[in-house]
């Protein structure tokens, strides 16, 4: 079986494009492809001013990587989703750059991100979704939530303990797509605080490529340990698929196990990639979600007591909470022959990619696109979780997560604000929200005098 990895369209270095750009580049600071650029969050006024004056623009990249174009409009953005022929997800994989071989460290883990379903393209792609659909369908969803309930009325009492002041990524939003995670995959309870471990050092990784002196001084061992920590999270992956093999249970590794693609099993190296994708990318969107909606509902106060009166605006809450926060940044596709995308010639073997932030606050289909509201005729178009054949096969998961933690949340401390004090780690590829502070019972509040005797009672 061919590995995408084996096969994948390295970085050229090419700094120009083919053809004339028919958009001007836009002078800006910030730079798209550096993950230090967005400890400020997303950058909006650059989004307005791509969609504006350049909205499919050529975007160079350093250090031997190829240029890419910016897609930045929502309708340009779904006509390269609705294309998988044209723009593949195969090629050249979804990340912004893929270096030469040489310098792929450790190779194990640079391999499982490009060895994977959400990097494949027909019919491989649609043969996998299939057999794990059984696991994202709303009867599979439903029988979850219940168990993401409990979850969450557990996490609502650390956070009171904590409180009133607390980390809400720390204690609620790192723990609850995590928890979620491990109860489909049918992680056991000894195991998950390794895959907490590993998703750690998983996101050191990428802030040590942003900033290594930075990272350096706030962990110095990071280095030596990241090898190792990477080994053994492969090794437990590996172990895990080859017992679910031999010995099956009703959990989505053990359908990941039993995967095949053209009547064959997997090779360990897309087992790798199944592992990797599933335990990372399906914790970092949720938990961004989770942490930006809070920062939303301080913002909005309006929002927040329309969803107070009538808890029923929750799911409208969620959707258009997704809308802003555009967890997911980006994605790439790459040309599989010479095309067009609004007026601009794009040549074969040229990066496509797609910054989901700015298409979900295009005015041409959301209007007054920075203003939350719950009410809009469209609040469940947004393209948060991408379109067409490659939509995040999870969606309805992580929606149902926001649901449940915010039924809970609001009832249980319906005055929770952000504080102000917020940190965004250096990430291109996710809105990551590393730090949110708030104050549950509301800002400069305390814990009202009912809920200390009811902790003095239980203690």
């Amino acid at each position: 079986m061919k590995l995408i990895s084996d096969e994948i369209l390295v970085d050229s270095g090419a700094q120009d494009p083919v053809h004339p750009m028919t958009y001007p580049k836009i002078e800006t600071d910030f730079t798209l492809w550096n993950p230090n650029s967005w400890t400020r969050g997303h950058p909006y006024d650059l989004y307005t001013k791509m969609r504006t004056e350049a909205p499919v623009m050529w975007s160079q990249m350093p250090r031997g990587g190829s240029g890419f174009w910016s897609v930045s409009r929502y309708d340009d953005i779904k006509t390269v989703e609705l294309a998988p022929d044209v723009f593949s997800s195969q090629r050249g994989g979804i990340n912004l750059a893929v270096m030469d071989r040489k310098h792929w460290r450790p190779e194990i883990l640079v391999r499982a991100a490009m060895d994977n379903l959400i990097s494949m393209d027909e019919p491989q792609h649609m043969q996998m979704r299939i057999q794990q659909k059984d696991f994202f369908i709303p009867a599979y969803v439903k029988e979850l939530r219940e168990k993401v309930s409990k979850k969450v009325e557990s996490l609502c009492d650390d956070l009171e303990q904590n409180g009133p002041v607390v980390d809400f990524v720390k204690v609620f939003s790192n723990q609850l797509p995590l928890y979620t995670l491990c109860e489909m995959l049918g992680v056991d309870e000894e195991d998950r605080q390794k895959i907490v471990h590993w998703m750690h050092y998983l996101e050191m990784a990428s802030q040590f490529m942003a900033n290594p002196l930075r990272t350096f001084l706030g962990e110095p061992l990071f280095p030596l340990r990241f090898k190792k920590v990477v080994e053994e999270m492969f090794a437990y992956g590996a172990r895990v698929m080859a017992d679910r093999r031999a010995n099956p249970r009703e959990d989505l590794l053990t359908v990941i196990a039993h995967s095949k693609l053209d009547d064959e099993l997997l090779p360990q190296e897309y087992l790798d990639g199944s592992w990797l994708l599933i335990i990372f990318a399906g914790n970092d969107t949720t938990r961004n979600s989770l942490s930006g909606t809070i920062k939303l509902m301080t913002e909005w106060p309006d929002q927040r007591a329309m969803v107070l009166d009538d808890p029923s605006m929750i799911s409208r809450m969620a959707e258009e909470s997704l809308r802003m926060v555009s967890p997911v940044k980006h994605m790439r596709r790459t040309a599989m022959e010479d095309t067009e995308i609004n007026g601009q010639k794009i040549a074969k073997d040229e990066k496509v990619v797609m910054w989901y932030g700015a298409g979900n606050r295009d005015p041409e289909v959301f209007p007054n696109p920075d203003v939350f509201d719950m009410t809009r005729d469209n609040d469940d178009k947004h393209i948060a979780f991408g379109h067409g054949v490659h939509k995040c096969l999870g969606s309805r998961v992580a929606q149902m997560q926001l649901r449940v933690a915010y039924e809970h949340l609001f009832e249980r401390f319906p005055n929770i604000e952000f504080t102000g004090d917020i940190k965004y780690g250096p990430n291109a590829l996710v809105h990551a929200i590393s730090k949110l502070k708030v104050n549950l019972y509301g800002k400069g509040n305390s814990r009202p005098t009912m809920v200390q005797v009811k902790i003095l009672e239980t203690a």
